[in-house]
């Protein structure tokens, strides 16, 4: 039997968030003849520039009056300046110069804009307010005046500025890398990161850098292009280094000579403009080629649990009695877990008290909203950071989890904590092969080289029913079926030899016949393993097949609890007895229809079409011939 569906308070699912992919960019990116082109024109920029020396022999800060505006020569192929400096050696020199004040600029923008939009993405808090603040203030400051000022404070040195206008830009990084690490903190795979037992430095490493690299590419190649632009103004007003050439002065020294000799504008103009086109429309290309290699997932809103000392809370009306718990797994009493609303603070889970033995599977069941999922992540404190969270108990084969760190309690989930999902292909990372999800977890925990823990992987992968592991192991997860995800997941969560499973909902998303395949496999993996097991469902008919004991939950709060068997055939609470009553099992079959009712329906809105029902609920599955 299902029990209705409702919203749950908490940890919903939100909007879907786009993680980019990185196999195949380059091969993307060459099929764009726009792409390639740039390509192609910004090496040969960076080439000159580097290669200066080695195209002209003439020295770009040698003056010679008598080669002002010196003509197109085999001396100066392109002419002499204003000053008798030689033009070629100038565009060349200028563009080494122009390029790297660019680079500059973009390497300290990214160097401070990306480890804070890490940071404050991730963690939140304190950090993410005070570094939102100083972003917001250094971009309400107009850069111009903050380059003037220090030019004129320090002199006028070129990489200085344009290292000071790296800063200026770091905000925007900032903003952009903090926005895409908070769209994808949430995501399920991230979670399962978590359960994993792997560290914040990790599951940023492995799982939250990977999707900001492609915004931070765009954004440092259309960076580029502005750098270069403002590098270029400054020189352009003459609060440049005098001794560097650059297109901006040149285009300095072309404006003062406009009259006379126009076409020196020419040469650093079709430079800039080149360039600074390059690097824009190279950013376009590369957004599109990302975007062609874009996969999304869903997420929901589960973090870290917030702990804090029991307060007094009403009575729940179901208790853990002194002697269930001698030899218990998981123990957790007066559980409460809260959230502050507009319309004050929401208590989703009110005083939950249950226990857990070696070897034993413990039903969860309640509708959806009852807060069955809650009191599983707060076993796992993956709750949000913003849920309030007291217990009276809690406590994992004699340790009081509520007491131990983030480092700690890592090294119990995944390890001798496991955890099921409900969603297999939302917890798997889209961007890594399943070999290296599963690999991972392994070695840290148990501390198996790479080939020991390929080779656990490949047992397990096998154990759980998977036909050809080998495959599955190099596989992406969009290259695999749901019902293979969820094996792929229960044997990452058997991997480090649990002692207690925590699966919610394992079979929701999949299909009935892949349901009873995969709850035969826990079943067995839990009585070869000796492991507990918390079953988080609505579905009496899971219970009935895989539990020993269950505890049943409404809107909050434990209203029963007994062996599955005694439960079954004399449920003491009201709601216990109204869920078991609404099971169509042993119910009457609804009647056939009279043939007056079928000539009268069909008369009131049939249609012709084969297997579409009409306006009175008919179902019609053959084309009328004839009159009625």
């Amino acid at each position: 039997m299902t029990l209705p569906q409702s919203q749950e308070p908490a940890g919903a699912v939100a909007t879907a968030v786009a993680a980019r992919g990185r196999a195949g960019l380059p091969r993307r990116l060459l099929r764009d003849p726009v792409a390639v082109t740039c390509l192609i024109l910004l090496a040969l920029i960076s080439l000159a520039g580097l290669f200066a020396p080695l195209l002209t022999s003439q020295d770009p800060a040698h003056t010679s009056l008598t080669d002002s505006l010196a003509p197109i020569s085999g001396t100066h192929p392109l002419g002499g300046d204003g000053v008798g400096r030689d033009v070629l050696a100038r565009l060349l020199y200028g563009g080494r110069t122009s390029l790297l004040g660019a680079l500059l600029a973009v390497a300290v923008a990214v160097a401070i804009g990306v480890p804070a939009g890490l940071v404050a993405g991730y963690y939140r808090k304190w950090f993410d307010a005070v570094s939102s603040w100083v972003s917001n203030l250094l971009m309400a400051v107009p850069a111009i005046i903050v380059l003037l000022v220090v030019m004129s404070a320090v002199g006028q040195n070129t990489y200085l500025a344009m290292a000071v206008f790296g800063l200026l830009m770091s905000p925007g990084v900032f903003r952009l890398i903090r926005a895409s690490v908070i769209s994808v903190r949430e995501e399920l795979y991230v979670d399962a990161a978590r359960v994993s037992g792997l560290t914040d430095a990790r599951i940023i490493r492995r799982h939250i850098l990977p999707v900001v690299q492609a915004p931070t590419i765009i954004q440092a190649a259309q960076m580029l292009g502005l750098g270069i632009v403002i590098q270029s103004g400054l020189e352009f007003l003459g609060l440049g280094s005098a001794t560097q050439a650059s297109w901006g002065s040149m285009l300095n020294d072309a404006f003062g000579n406009i009259y006379t000799k126009p076409v020196l504008m020419v040469w650093p103009g079709v430079a800039l403009a080149v360039t600074v086109a390059a690097f824009g429309l190279l950013g376009n290309a590369l957004r599109d080629a990302l975007d062609g290699g874009a996969t999304g997932g869903r997420k929901k809103l589960r973090g870290t649990t917030t702990r804090k000392p029991a307060t007094d809370k009403k009575a729940p009306p179901v208790t853990v009695e002194a002697g269930e718990t001698d030899d218990a797994l998981l123990v957790l009493e007066g559980l409460t877990v809260s959230y502050s609303t507009a319309q004050g603070e929401k208590t989703v889970v009110d005083g939950v008290s249950l226990t857990v033995h070696r070897g034993e599977v413990l039903g969860l069941v309640g509708e959806s909203g009852s807060g069955k999922s809650q009191t599983a992540f707060a076993v796992l404190g993956l709750l949000p950071r913003e849920a309030q969270v007291t217990t009276a108990r809690l406590e994992f084969d004699g340790t009081e989890l509520g007491r131990l760190g983030r480092a700690a309690m890592n090294r119990y989930r995944g390890h001798r904590i496991a955890y099921v999902p409900q969603e297999p292909m939302s917890n798997l990372d889209p961007s890594f092969r399943i070999g290296a999800q599963l690999v991972e977890p392994v070695r840290r925990h148990l501390g198996l080289s790479a080939a020991e823990a390929k080779a656990k992987t490949l047992g397990l992968l096998e154990r759980v029913g998977i036909s050809d592991p080998e495959r599955v192991f190099r596989a992406y997860p969009h290259q695999i079926s749901g019902g293979m995800a969820q094996r792929v997941l229960i044997a990452g969560a058997v991997s480090c030899e649990p002692d207690l499973l925590i699966a919610d909902e394992p079979t929701t998303a999949l299909d009935v016949t892949v349901q009873a395949e995969v709850l035969d496999l826990m079943r067995s993996l839990q009585r070869e393993r000796n492991m507990g097991v918390i079953l988080v469902t609505h579905d009496f008919g899971v219970v009935a097949d895989i539990c020993d004991r269950v505890t049943v939950m409404r809107t909050g709060a434990v209203v029963e609890s007994a062996p599955v068997a005694e439960l079954f055939a004399a449920p003491r609470h009201p709601y216990t007895r109204m869920l078991l009553s609404s099971t169509l099992e042993d119910a009457e079959p609804r009647s056939a229809l009279s043939p007056s009712r079928t000539v009268s329906a069909s008369a009131a809105g049939a249609t012709d079409t084969a297997g579409v029902t009409n306006g009175a609920g008919i179902t019609h599955t053959g084309r009328q011939e004839g009159p009625a």
